[in-house]
């Protein structure tokens, strides 16, 4: 019996095992363990309720040759051994009273008796009982599978999906035709390899006058029966009816009583048994039997469970770390936990902001989407209308017609526009803020430590969030700061240039009525001069032959065409070659101009596709040079060096300029100076190019600039109190280069806005944020620390869950390993006495 206490613990720590590993408490846990269960399979008057009352100890279940069994019945076996032999302890609803095995009898009779042959699914009976002679095992009587009431349904329930042992019975009469039963079938149908079967041969002494039922017995008992029987364990029994009978009659003694007729019994069957083995005979080869099987049941599950326990206790260790130990309980210990607790937060926040953890993407997003998009949609063009200039111009200046430049109306636009630039930089902030606020609860739920205690979790967050608060508030002035120094401070040289170009504008005006004037008289002199100049002689036949030449030089000049070629469905390709001014001088390129897309470009040769460098004409405006803007005169061999003569060349350049003083056109430049080939030439490039920066939206002036400190001497102010001859235009003409600043000013705050987004609220975050948390956390009485760092409830029950199943998944495994360890040493002292046995027959 010590073998089989022994297999009771381990069941038992097995059960456990599957519901620690099921993730359910074992104290609460349903979960009942199989191994100890004996089902008997047997048809009618097979005796199995006889066998099952043998290893009882006591008549308590009905026998008899008609189907005394009608329902399952099941007895949970508990062996005392401080009762009698004949003491038996029944237990119901938590209460034991002693009861006698006739009385349990007839009980049992009186409510088979009540279940009719033709119920389907008679429910079954449950008994609990305690006794001295009984082993710890769960015995199952079925009734006979040749019943009506046995179905597929009732036996799967009690042999599938467990670890039952099935005790297959068979009367000695029908052993010849083993193979034929049909206890044997269905053992086979839910045990093929036989690793939790045994077989029981019943009332041998009713076939000891048949020797070929004898016969048959002993091949089973030997292992040489049919195929079907050679993997089972099989014991030979009387009944224990006949035992009974036996011991009282030999003996009257109550306590040896039970002994007395077991070992009767085993007399009886080596007389009629002669040639089986003695371990095999009897009650006792019977219980041996079940406990072998049943421990070969528990080695083959056996590491299943013991990785399962692996896995197991690796996760419940991590879950320990991840809960932490237990809170210190003295205020000094509370403090630097807190403290300790902030660090943490601190790193997680800065992993969030600054690493792949968290949304810290989006700021970067916000200053590269959402800000620019913003300041590409300030309602400017509906500010820039002539209409409302000319309206806030009024305004500014009085009733009285300005003198000199809208100044004060153009600054007070400016001023307007600008402030519009305000409500983007706000957005900002706040949208930066609210990814701040964002990383601040998602690094405050990734921290482990702030997930024990809620409340200082949440006092975390909450002065985290109102340092965030405050730097929000420190970033908006930043920014409106930022809007309102180029609000306060527009460059008076930019009015300045403005006024400069307004006079420049009216003297090249001047000049060139002048010219025209000039060039009618000279033209009426020319012919005068011709007319009355002498046409014969010696002496002016030098005269004539000069004459000539001029004039087919002038009709040389009247033939002269352009050299540009014209491309395209509608002509709006240009192409020809220009010389462009460099470091190292005057060089030849291919110019190609798109009217559409409003770009010059440029190749160095005309095979070449792609361009080293475009122009894009609607930021840009398209000056002329006069004669008197020309550098210094070179020398000669500089006026030769590109082909063309000095003098006729400074009339074939002109410039490309950016509307913004500091803005450059092209790569590196802000100014670009281009030659033609001929005045032919410069004409259609220069006529070309206006359209194009017109239609774009910029600005083609054809009057050469000054630099801004140039005298005005001359008369120039004159030309300054002039009244323009088209103030609308002009004021169009001024309204269009404010524009162009305002926008380089917006260009200017969108790039400088983020930089102070991140200086007062990101750099902040990470610079201050730890120190914040440490000044609000030290300010903080002990008590209130206390108070904050009670720990979670549930979080406490996990921990305590986790060191209770720590701590029996250490004891289970240990008494695991044991057993395992164990019964690998039996199986390889088996498998060497086996080996040597074969060495020994054969010898």
């Amino acid at each position: 019996m010590e073998e089989i206490s022994e297999l009771v613990e381990l069941s038992e720590s097995m059960r456990q095992v599957s519901a620690l590993l099921a993730d359910e408490d074992i104290d609460e846990s349903k979960r009942t363990s199989t191994f100890l269960n004996v089902v008997g399979l047997g048809n009618v008057g097979a005796g199995k309720s006889a066998v099952l009352n043998t290893l009882i100890g006591h008549p308590i279940l009905p026998t008899g040759q008609n189907g005394a069994t009608r329902a399952p019945i099941n007895i949970e076996l508990n062996r005392d051994t401080s009762l009698t032999s004949n003491s038996i302890f029944l237990h119901i609803n938590n209460k034991s009273q002693q009861v006698s095995a006739s009385s349990l009898l007839h009980s049992l009779q009186d409510r088979l008796s009540k279940v009719s042959s033709g119920t389907k699914r008679p429910d079954p009976i449950y008994l609990k009982l305690r006794t001295s002679t009984a082993p710890p095992f769960n015995l199952i009587d079925l009734p006979g599978l040749d019943q009506r009431i046995v179905n597929d349904k009732i036996i799967s329930e009690y042999l599938e999906h467990n670890d039952a042992i099935l005790l297959v019975v068979v009367p000695a009469a029908q052993a010849p035709e083993i193979s034929s039963s049909r206890a044997l079938r269905v053992a086979k149908e839910y045990d093929s390899e036989s690793t939790r079967t045994v077989g029981v041969i019943t009332k041998i002494d009713q076939a000891a006058t048949e020797p070929k039922s004898l016969a048959a017995v002993q091949a089973l008992l030997l292992n040489q029966g049919p195929p079907k029987t050679s993997d089972i364990p099989w014991v030979a029994l009387i009944g224990q009816s006949v035992s009974i009978a036996s011991a009282h009659s030999h003996s009257a003694a109550p306590d040896t009583s039970l002994e007395t007729a077991w070992r009767a019994e085993t007399e009886t069957l080596k007389s009629i048994l002669t040639g089986a083995p003695q371990t095999k005979l009897g009650r006792i080869a019977l219980v041996d039997s079940l406990a072998a099987q049943i421990r070969n049941r528990m080695k083959l599950r056996l590491p299943t469970l013991l990785t399962g326990l692996q896995g197991k206790s690796q996760i419940v260790q991590e879950e320990l770390v991840k809960l932490g130990g237990q809170m210190v309980s003295t205020s000094e210990g509370t403090r630097a936990l807190g403290l300790e607790l902030c660090r943490e937060f601190e790193e997680k926040f800065l992993q969030h902001l600054t690493g792949g953890e968290g949304n810290g993407w989006k700021v970067v997003a916000s200053f590269e989407g959402n800000f620019p998009n913003r300041i590409k949609q300030l309602p400017i063009d509906r500010h820039f209308d002539i209409n409302n200039v000319k309206r806030i111009v009024l305004e500014a200046d009085g009733y009285q017609p300005y003198l000199i430049s809208p100044e004060k109306g153009l600054r007070s636009l400016i001023k307007g526009v600008l402030e519009l630039a305000k409500e983007p930089s706000r957005l900002c902030v706040d949208e930066v803020h609210r990814v701040l606020v964002d990383l601040v609860s998602a690094a405050a739920n990734a921290t482990p430590g702030l997930g024990r205690y809620p409340p200082f979790k949440r006092e975390i967050v909450a002065i985290a969030s109102s340092a965030l608060e405050s730097f929000k508030n420190e970033s908006k002035k930043m920014v409106v700061a930022l809007v309102d120094m180029e609000r306060a401070f527009v460059p008076p040289q930019h009015f300045i240039r403005l006024v400069q170009r307004r006079m420049e504008r009216q003297r090249r005006e001047d000049e060139l009525k002048n010219r025209s004037s000039k060039k009618a008289l000279d033209a009426e002199q020319s012919i005068l001069n011709r007319a009355t100049s002498p046409q014969m002689g010696q002496h002016s036949g030098g005269n004539l032959k000069s004459m000539k030449e001029k004039s087919g030089q002038q009709d040389k000049d009247t033939q002269e065409v352009s050299s540009l070629k014209v491309a395209g469905p509608d002509g709006e390709i240009t192409a020809g070659y220009l010389f462009k001014k460099s470091d190292k001088g005057w060089t030849k390129r291919w110019f190609v101009l798109n009217e559409k897309s409003g770009k010059l470009g440029y190749t160095k040769k005309q095979e070449e596709r792609h361009f080293r460098g475009t122009i894009t004409l609607e930021e840009c405006n398209i000056d002329e040079i006069s004669d008197e803007d020309e550098a210094p005169a070179k020398s000669s061999k500089d006026k030769k060096s590109n082909g063309l003569d000095s003098g006729k060349a400074s009339n074939l350049i002109f410039k490309i300029t950016s509307k913004v003083p500091y803005k450059t056109i092209m790569k590196a430049q802000s100014t670009v100076l281009l030659k033609a080939e001929s005045m032919v030439d410069k004409a259609e490039w220069i006529n070309k190019l206006r359209k194009v920066a017109q239609a774009k939206g910029g600005q083609a002036i054809g009057e050469p600039s000054f630099p801004m400190r140039q005298s005005l001497s001359d008369g120039s102010l004159d030309t300054m109190a002039r009244k323009p001859a088209d103030p609308e235009e002009e004021l169009r003409w001024m309204s269009q280069e404010v524009r162009g600043y305002v926008e380089a000013v917006l260009n200017s705050l969108g790039a400088n806005v983020p930089k102070a987004v991140v200086l007062c609220q990101v750099e902040k975050a990470k610079e201050d944020m730890l120190n914040q948390l440490y000044s609000s956390i030290s300010a903080v009485s002990s008590a209130k620390i206390e108070e904050l760092l009670q720990e979670d409830q549930n979080v406490k029950r996990r921990r305590e869950r986790a060191q209770k199943q720590s701590s029996l998944l250490s004891k289970l495994t240990r008494q695991l390993s044991v057993h395992d360890n164990r019964a690998a040493a039996t199986s390889n002292w088996s498998d060497r006495g086996s080996a040597a046995g074969t060495i020994y027959k054969f010898a």
